[in-house]
């Protein structure tokens, strides 16, 4: 059996977060200078840009998990670390549905279910301990530089914003004070779901590509 290394999660995370504040400083320079869709998009949401930091999860759970793997800190069991990541797919996706029922009209139950989102992003932990505490603190470093530009990006202008996906908001919000546009459009959604997204989508990629590696590795020789 492997003997576990100790891993320094800020270490681990330190060249994905440098990676992702990148492609947030691109995306913002791209929507400045209007560069076109499907590239860029500044509509509200973010219209589903492929440059974005909302996909890296899938390339950086991968490497979370190989990493950790490596230095010998695996689950107890593959089985029970993929299924506490879909688990977790489970948690976020009925938070997410009781979240558009209730955004029309918010409530309580609006902020229960960015929570409950934000809560499954926790239950890869449960698996795989390592892994999860390396996507939350990734999650963090990648959505705290977001919240920046955000805050810069509503202020701009005078208030009128900068024109881009970081400012837009909702017709809902379009009248209401900047301090109240900043934490219902930003500070919320960013704290809540897009951590439980990061956490949720980087668990399953990790932990399915930790189990292949880990079955594709040959079986040491009785006695070796």
């Amino acid at each position: 059996m492997e003997d576990a290394k100790s891993i320094s999660i800020s270490k681990l995370i330190i060249i994905p977060a440098v990676i992702t504040l990148g492609v947030t400083i691109l995306r913002l320079v791209g929507e400045l200078k209007h560069w076109p869709t499907p590239w860029f998009s500044a509509v509200a949401g973010g219209g589903a840009a492929v440059v974005g930091i909302s996909w890296l999860p899938i390339i950086f759970g991968p490497y979370f998990a190989l990493k950790l793997a490596g230095a010998g800190d695996r689950p107890s069991s593959t089985g029970k670390s993929i299924a506490y990541a879909f688990a977790a797919l489970v948690v976020y996706v009925l938070a997410g549905f009781l979240f558009t029922k209730t955004i029309s009209h918010p409530s309580a139950l609006t902020l229960v279910a960015l929570l409950l989102m934000l809560a499954a992003a926790f239950v890869p932990c449960l698996g795989w301990r390592s892994l999860g505490c390396a996507l939350f603190a990734y999650a963090l470093a990648a959505r705290i530089p977001v919240l920046v530009v955000m805050y810069f990006a509503m202020y701009g202008n005078g208030g009128a914003g900068w024109g881009t996906h970081y400012d837009a908001v909702p017709p809902a919000l379009a009248h209401v004070p900047l301090a109240t546009k900043y934490l219902y459009a930003a500070i919320l959604p960013q704290m809540t779901m897009w951590i439980g997204w990061t956490g949720v989508l980087g668990a399953i990629f990790g932990s399915v590509v930790a189990a292949v590696a880990r079955r594709g590795k040959p079986t040491a020789p009785a006695g070796a």
